[in-house]
């Protein structure tokens, strides 16, 4: 029996929500931005009616301004976007079990067995667009394919375009449907990799598609074969509710609200990203060997800046043991210029629960877990805040900020 797979997506997800929660923007041209007085003064989503004045998501408050000047802006609310996400999974585990979320907007479906009760795939689809209209009068587009990549192929190039919202991407058939679109319409092939194709004479999709396979494998390994992959619309992995179990890294980074130039405010925003790091691997029963740093100047012109890593003597999940490495690759390759941007990452993980001793400090670890778990445990109990370091009380700190925030804007 042939899948059928569906990629239901939220059309402006945020900003829909924002016009039911407050019925005097019907209508209007709206965007849900953060703050414009700070670099989180980005589109996170604009209203079809923004969109009608070239408003897109993703560029800065100021230039959408420009483009509507009456344009409505308002704030996001990340707990209630997260919450009907949630709720809309709720949904489509009406239809079928086999439910992935994808991102807060995107959810995957395998809906071959459930045809039986609700019909063919149009009609699946239909429901689930009036199932979610009714409750939360946010509207849904459904990308239809055998497989995952072809319903993701089929939302993104089509399903969006059509009035109904609902396409079907037949492998059968991406001669005539997906092979004549630009390159960049292919799913992996961001600007970089764009130009790349350009330069080489691949402009299309079909181009990439009728490319031996083996230039892409020697040019740029695994992602070029999955690439020539996707553009044959072939793709094996299932809509399981596993996906983002075994993840191989744990990382956190934030745009810093201003230009930090002191070495010493850097350090003290090092040490709130390693601590955040650090619980998120207790908090998973992980921990890591390898700590890698990146850090963004603040010109945007001029990109300066570093990705380095390095491969600590044993795993931990202890913040002042990776804090210490960090610094080392802080003060090995920072150029002293301005930064905009920091991200640690622990990788190399393993269980936790397995402690590699040490000779000569195997007592100082067990402290240092210790006060981990129970730093954690007040912090489940009365909130990330409860606890802190003294150098975040400092002006260049950020831990309290960032606690009344869910991924990078205010709840």
């Amino acid at each position: 029996m042939k899948k059928v797979i569906f990629l239901v997506d939220m059309e402006s997800f945020y900003a829909s929500i924002e016009v039911t929660r407050n019925s005097a923007y019907k209508g209007k041209p709206l965007v849900v931005s953060g703050d414009p007085n700070r670099r989180s003064g980005v589109i996170l989503a604009a209203s079809k009616e923004a969109k009608y004045y070239g408003v897109k998501n993703a560029e800065r408050l100021w230039e959408a301004q420009q483009k509507c000047a009456h344009l409505i802006i308002v704030p996001p609310h990340m707990q209630d976007y997260i919450q009907v996400s949630m709720e809309i999974t709720t949904i489509l585990k009406t239809f079928t079990d086999l439910v992935e979320p994808y991102s807060i907007d995107e959810q995957f479906m395998d809906v071959t067995h459930s045809q039986k009760l609700f019909g063919s795939p149009f009609e699946i689809a239909q429901k689930v667009q009036q199932s979610i209209m009714n409750q939360f009068g946010v509207r849904a587009r459904v990308g239809i394919g055998e497989n995952k990549i072809l319903a993701k192929l089929a939302c993104d190039n089509f399903a969006k375009k059509n009035t109904d919202g609902i396409y079907e991407l037949q492998a059968d058939q991406l001669n005539d449907t997906l092979w004549p679109l630009p390159v960049e319409k292919l799913f992996g092939v961001g600007s970089r990799m764009k130009q790349h194709l350009y330069n080489r004479g691949i402009r299309t999709i079909g181009h990439l598609a009728n490319t031996n396979v083996e230039f892409f494998k020697k040019r740029w390994g695994i992602h070029g074969h999955v690439l020539w992959m996707n553009a044959h619309g072939v793709d094996y992995s299932p809509v399981a509710l596993s996906t983002h179990e075994g993840q191989k890294a744990i990382g956190h980074g934030m745009t810093l609200p201003y230009d930090y130039v002191e070495k010493a405010d850097i350090h003290i925003v090092l040490l709130e990203l390693c601590e955040e790091v650090c619980h998120r691997a207790r908090r998973n029963h992980a921990q890591g060997s390898t700590i890698s740093l990146s850090v963004s100047g603040a010109s945007y012109e001029v990109r300066t800046g570093f990705h380095r890593q390095f491969t600590m003597p044993y795993a931990t999940n202890a913040a002042l043991n990776v804090y210490k490495y960090v610094c080392q690759l802080f003060e090995q390759f920072w150029d002293g210029l301005p930064v905009r941007r920091l991200g640690i990452a622990l990788s190399s993980l393993s269980d936790g629960d397995t402690v590699q001793l040490d000779l000569f400090e195997h007592q100082q670890q067990q402290d240092d877990r210790q006060l981990g778990e129970v730093i954690d445990s007040i912090k489940a109990r009365y909130g990330k805040t409860a606890v802190l370091r003294a150098s975040s009380l400092l002006p260049a700190g950020q831990a309290r900020e960032r606690a009344a925030k869910i991924g990078g804007h205010y709840k």
